[in-house]
């Protein structure tokens, strides 16, 4: 107890501080923490426990590259997170923030402690949930509140330089909420989580995670379904500089809806807003998930000036559709967007004449692809154009590790081996191929054994003694 009450000390001189809440620790409660005047360098961690932390408040401070300021669950002996339970949750008092039913976990948008730029903030590593109608909690007030439809686990009003790993968000309206705030939210990195659960029965407008920001990340995620009857998308996105890379996307109405930012003129006229790099993905689309497009890019609000109107680079993604119909790989909104699509494998159960490339719309670039005999370019008499570029590679079956198991590396005899084109110079080389996903959140090297393999996974010969790993990896 001294050590802890010098490092409080130290910690109002303007020192870093490390706090830990939980059985056995200095505090025992989540609002026992000095969230209202948390500098940088400061660490809260909060600790597992048996029951979970009925509690939820905002985070509005900042911290430094050097000295970020840390939210860090500790799981216990079993690997369990601690659990933030939004459900009856009371508001840590001493905080005076709005939009309280919007989220369990908010990150910007205060009156105490004073509202500003939350920058270089770190949440790690806890289960947040239950963020929904019809639970309620207590606010600042000590009113009872209802949540939202639109409340999430993790609700970003503002932020800058945030990173958001290894979290579990489920259970909530939104998973993970992030507003653009007229361009202040910028450099997001989504790392590892688990997020599946969310969504609200009945309705298309909540998704495990709904964003906006300039330059975000998503990377060795694993997406789950969403609440059952609910029908929102998995990742749902409205970005400039928007990367999805090693990720598990499985179900949701769509996997990826990729849209225009509808409420911000600062995003749309970025210069990183007319391209998007997904790659090294597993996408998944299950029989009646409902809507039988996987991918859509470009934009829903019915502002067309403000569509993304740019270039979608889909690259060494493994896709999958189990549908009993029909599939569409990509709806693309209009004429003015255009899909580079190569190296992946697109593989469905139906017959191959089942899956379509585009749904009519934008230009289409296909090669070195593995496809399903018998594809067809739409399910339609398109308006927009596709490209057949050549090296596309058709059969029956890509010959997977075990298909039924979800292992989608391939075995020894695929055709899809040393298939692969070299990557475009557009996407080159701040998103070389490096990477590969691990079940589940996680990611290794991927490995270079001559020619690129089609799809996310790149075959590993462990008796091959010259394999070599690329090593390094920076964001």
């Amino acid at each position: 107890m001294r050590l802890f009450i010098f490092l409080l000390l130290f910690s109002s001189c303007g020192y870093s501080a490390e706090y830990h809440i939980g059985p056995g620790q200095p505090l025992a409660n989540i609002a026992d923490a000095p969230w209202a005047t948390l500098v940088a360098g400061d660490t809260v961690y909060i600790h597992w426990r048996a029951q979970p932390y009925k509690e939820k408040w905002v985070i509005n401070r900042q911290g430094t590259p050097s000295q970020p300021i840390s939210i860090i669950g500790v799981s216990n002996g079993s690997g369990q997170q601690p659990v933030i339970d939004g459900n009856n949750a009371v508001t840590v008092a001493g905080l005076n923030y709005w939009n309280e039913s919007r989220g369990v976990i908010k990150v910007g948008g205060s009156n105490t402690p004073a509202d500003g730029l939350p920058q270089y903030i770190v949440i790690e590593n806890l289960e947040i949930r239950s963020g929904r109608p019809p639970y309620q909690f207590t606010d600042d007030n000590g009113s009872t509140q209802n949540y939202s439809n639109n409340a999430a686990s993790i609700y970003v009003e503002k932020a800058a330089n945030l990173i958001i790993r290894n979290c579990t968000l489920r259970d909530s309206g939104n998973g993970l909420f992030i507003a653009a705030n007229g361009g202040q939210t910028k450099d997001i990195l989504i790392e590892s989580n688990h997020i599946f659960d969310n969504g609200i029965v009945g309705r298309f407008y909540e998704h495990n995670t709904y964003t906006a920001a300039i330059n975000i990340t998503y990377q060795y995620n694993r997406f789950g379904p969403l609440r059952s009857g609910a029908l929102g998308n998995n990742l749902k996105d409205r970005s400039a500089g928007l990367v999805v890379r090693y990720n598990w996307i499985e179900s949701g109405n769509r996997q990826l809806d990729l849209v225009d930012a509808e409420d911000s003129s600062v995003l749309v006229n970025h210069p990183n807003y007319s391209e998007t790099f997904v790659y090294g993905n597993i996408l998944i689309e299950p029989d009646g998930a409902g809507n039988s497009q996987i991918i859509h890019y470009g934009g829903d609000s019915g502002t067309f000036a403000d569509y993304r109107k740019g270039d979608l680079y889909l690259f060494n993604n493994t896709i999958i559709s189990t549908r009993s119909g029909t599939t569409t790989l990509v709806r693309l909104s209009t004429n003015d967007e255009t899909a580079h699509m190569f190296n992946n494998i697109i593989f469905n159960t139906a017959s191959g004449s089942s899956m379509a490339m585009i749904s009519g719309n934008g230009t289409f670039n296909l090669n070195n692809n593995w496809l399903k005999t018998g594809w067809r370019e739409c399910h339609c008499s398109p308006s927009g154009t596709i490209n057949n570029n050549g090296g596309n590679i058709e059969g029956l079956d890509p010959l997977f590790n075990d298909f039924n198991a979800q292992q989608f590396d391939l075995l020894s005899t695929s055709v899809a081996r040393n298939s692969a084109g070299a990557l475009m110079s557009a996407v080159l080389p701040a998103h070389q191929l490096i990477q590969q996903y691990k079940l589940h959140q996680n990611t290794v090297a991927r490995p270079v054994d001559g020619a690129l393999d089609i799809g996310a996974f790149e075959f590993f010969d462990s008796l091959n003694l010259d394999l070599i790993f690329l090593d390094g990896f920076e964001l």
